[in-house]
């Protein structure tokens, strides 16, 4: 049975810093493109999936559709294509905005169609022709956010190093119909950390990865703060100025949820975070990012379903293998481990954290599993569904000899126990383990020796 999961792409495709956009009856996302046991960010051409409104398990690839060489700026492809965003301009064409990971300028391309193919359009430049990021006095410019209102759009951008007084903060440029050409110069609309006392951002400032958001008639600037694993928003009523910090709207190791966990207790290798929100078929969602393969390099796409208070505010959400408590995954057959939203050591002694990966090289179609599994690595899922599950199976391989405890709760009762040996195959074991009816998470904690892979686990 075909479910919304999360990662929502397939396992083997890794789209972080995800920008999605509903056009006609579809969503389309757009994103930077890692790969697998990638040496840094970003080092693949961007390609596009797309889902109808109503069925957020269909992605369809839609290709390529713009190439690292297709600037002119990087015909050798000496430098990668950072995180983008596409916005509808008053001519009704799509453009896609981007810069480059060794230059400061900002980059524009353009299709008739949501999944291109894009053609380099020109750079973002003042009326005298001189390039936005070039001239002195500007700032560096980076992950541009982009949202066109009539013949304006507004342009979104910045880079804030913790500590660093040369950048101010996040700064919004207007632009006019032709979709390159500055009409009002940059000014700040969300502090860096240096200069942020006093501005209510204090503990969030501004790091990277604007995105910009119309709800109602409040605009929403989403952003990841200097601790760099969350996503957090700033509201007002004028584009331009007059933003006030909001709050997080999800951390991709679900720091600061207190509903299942201590506050300050991370559940997933933490590591930097972008996305934005979506109106999806009435629903509300925030598209984020998380880590796999144990390094920074290999991102993938995630989403939750958010809610927003009477006074637009938005509450935290946890991170899930579903993407919300209200639509859990059904609590019978198997599931790959790489669903997997929480992974930690039991042992606090012990550094890092179990990681998600595949077989094979970039492009191939393996599914991922679980690897550095030890003792006391512990696997979480939620949520599910569950209703009259009484066995549970799971596939092993590697050096783990021991058992796997099986739980609702990453530091719960145990309600069984399978035992694992040494395997160099993908190898079934199975116990009756009865799981108590109602809306679940499952979580795996193994116990014993060795080292090795978790790969699926079947509710019977």
């Amino acid at each position: 049975m075909k479910q919304r999961v999360n990662p929502y792409l397939p396992s083997w495709e890794y789209i972080p810093d995800g920008e999605p956009y509903v056009f006609g009856d579809r969503v389309y996302v757009y994103g930077s493109h890692d790969r697998f046991n990638g040496y840094v960010f970003c080092l693949n051409d961007y390609v596009c999936w797309s889902a109808p409104v109503n069925d957020l398990s269909d992605w369809r690839y839609e290709g390529v559709i713009y190439r690292k060489t297709d600037d002119p700026l990087n015909r050798d492809s000496r430098m990668c294509l950072y995180a983008p965003d596409v916005t509808v301009g008053p001519d009704g064409r799509y453009y896609l905005y981007y810069v480059l990971d060794k230059v400061s300028v900002v980059s524009v391309a353009v299709s008739d169609t949501p999944a291109g193919k894009y053609e380099f359009y020109g750079y973002v430049h003042y009326p005298d022709g001189t390039r936005l990021g070039e001239r002195e006095g500007d700032q560096p410019q980076f992950d541009p956010g982009v949202l066109t209102e009539g013949e304006r759009t507004y342009l979104y951008t910045g880079f804030c190093g913790r500590g660093d007084k040369t950048r101010k903060g996040a700064m919004v440029t207007v632009l006019g119909p032709d979709m390159l050409t500055v009409i009002e110069e940059p000014v700040i609309v969300a502090p860096s950390e240096p200069y942020s006392a006093g501005t209510g951002f204090e503990g969030h400032e501004f790091f990277e990865a604007s995105s910009i958001r119309k709800r109602g008639d409040t605009y929403y600037f989403i952003y990841s703060s200097v601790a760099m694993h969350e996503l957090c928003y700033a509201t007002s009523k004028d584009p331009k100025k007059g933003f006030e910090y909001g709050g997080v709207i999800v951390s991709n190791c679900d720091l600061h949820i207190d509903s299942y966990k201590p506050a300050d207790k991370p559940m997933y290798p933490p590591g930097n975070n972008h996305g934005s929100i979506v109106e999806i078929n009435g629903d509300w969602y925030i598209f984020y990012h998380r880590h796999t393969n144990g390094t920074w390099f290999s991102r993938q796409g995630c989403l939750e379903r958010i809610k927003f208070n009477d006074d637009g505010s938005i509450p935290q959400v946890e991170v899930t293998s579903c993407g919300s408590i209200e639509e859990p995954l059904v609590g019978r057959g198997e599931y790959p481990t790489y669903l997997a939203c929480n992974l930690i050591y039991m042992d606090e002694k012990k550094r890092g954290f179990p990681k998600i990966t595949q077989d094979g090289k970039d492009g191939d179609e393996e599914v991922g599993y679980v690897a550095d599994v030890s003792d006391s690595a512990t696997v979480g899922f939620k949520y599910f569904d569950c209703r009259g599950v009484r066995r549970v199976k799971i596939e092993t391989r590697g050096y783990l000899r021991g058992h796997f405890e099986v739980k609702t709760s990453w530091d719960g009762e145990v309600l069984g126990t399978i035992p694992v040996e040494f395997s160099n195959i993908w190898t079934e074991y199975a116990a009756d383990v009865a799981i108590p009816d109602g809306i679940q998470a499952i979580y795996f904690t193994f116990r014993g020796h060795g080292d090795g892979h978790f790969g699926s686990f079947t509710l019977e």
